[in-house]
């Protein structure tokens, strides 16, 4: 036998090997129970997102799933444990759209590469931010508050879900566009940055959905919304686009695995993360929440998580922002 032909059955030997031990990792996984770490704190769309997901991947995996808050750092301190962990299908990432696609952009010396150290496995929601304004201040309308934005240059401050999260750029996007000055505040995630909305502490902010509720009751007032098109549950909110700002902030929440999980435990937990989103309960609440349920395969995550970074990298480099 040459030399060759002996390395070439020796490949394919290796080959057929890993196979093998793929499909004995799916066989035998899950033994124990799976994590879902989600990088913001308790109460927001991400957190939201992961509670509703957990039963229904429990039920079809015969483990139980346990969501594990690690926030700070625009989700930075929950992604980097992820990415760290061990590549054996038992520790996932749920996430923001901007902790994946923006903190590159904005943050010089991240501990891991969000590209090479986490994978997609599913795309979970669309998420949509509103501009949410504390009554206090006086306008009625977007007109109204960005003339009085104008005429009162650095008095507004404003709260985001971190510095590099979607309503942080959202805000971004849109002073820039109003041609207004404001004070940025973040916070370790949008639900106590609406927290201190409500209390005045900050005059404005970019709400993920949460905020809807207070502004039914008229505790806030919704402007606006920074999406191509209005939000199903909220036909009577208009875009920012509609009145004459082009602002898209839309992003897209999912899952993400450590990138040398086994490819079989990745599109088993696509295949049942899909599954689980067609809850009419879940449909319910993203709607609610003026977002949208967003099913996908794998390659479509990946291909809306490229555009996504492709279009707010884009903005982030032409606005210069960048955080310590």
């Amino acid at each position: 036998m040459s030399i060759t032909s002996a390395v070439g059955r020796s490949a394919v030997a290796l080959i057929a090997a890993c196979a093998l031990c793929a499909h004995a990792v799916a066989q035998t996984w899950p033994y124990k129970p799976v994590k879902l770490i989600v990088n913001f704190p308790p109460g927001g769309v991400a957190d939201t997102l992961a509670r509703a997901i957990a039963p229904g991947i429990s039920e079809a995996i015969k483990q139980p799933v346990v969501v594990d808050n690690r926030p700070g750092a625009n989700g930075a301190i929950g992604a980097d444990a992820v990415a760290k962990s061990p590549a054996d299908g038992y520790t996932f990432l749920v996430t923001s759209g901007g902790a994946m696609t923006v903190d590159p952009f904005i943050y010089a010396n991240l501990p891991y590469d969000t590209q090479k150290d986490l994978t997609p496995v599913a795309s979970l929601a669309i998420v949509r931010v509103f501009l949410m304004v504390h009554p206090s201040v006086p306008a009625k309308n977007l007109n109204e508050f960005v003339a009085y934005a104008r005429a009162n240059p650095g008095k507004l401050s404003y709260g985001s879900a971190g510095s590099g999260s979607s309503p942080h750029i959202a805000a971004e996007m849109f002073t820039r566009a109003a041609k207004i000055e404001a004070t940025h505040v973040p916070y370790k995630g949008a639900a106590p940055a609406l927290n201190d909305l409500l209390g005045g502490q900050v005059q404005f902010m970019f709400d993920p959905g949460p905020g809807l509720q207070h502004a039914a009751t008229g505790k806030l007032m919704v402007l606006a919304v920074a999406s191509a098109k209005r939000a199903s549950r909220y036909p009577d909110i208009p875009t920012l686009e509609e009145l004459g700002m082009r602002v898209d902030a839309d992003t897209t929440f999912g899952v993400y695995a450590p990138t040398r999980v086994s490819p079989a435990i990745i599109e088993r937990m696509n295949r049942e993360i899909n599954r689980t989103l067609n809850s009419p309960v879940l449909v319910d609440n993203m709607a609610r929440l003026g977002g949208d349920v967003a099913p996908m395969t794998i390659q479509d995550f990946v291909s809306r998580q490229a555009a996504d970074r492709a279009r707010y990298g884009a903005f982030i480099k032409e606005a210069g922002i960048k955080v310590d």
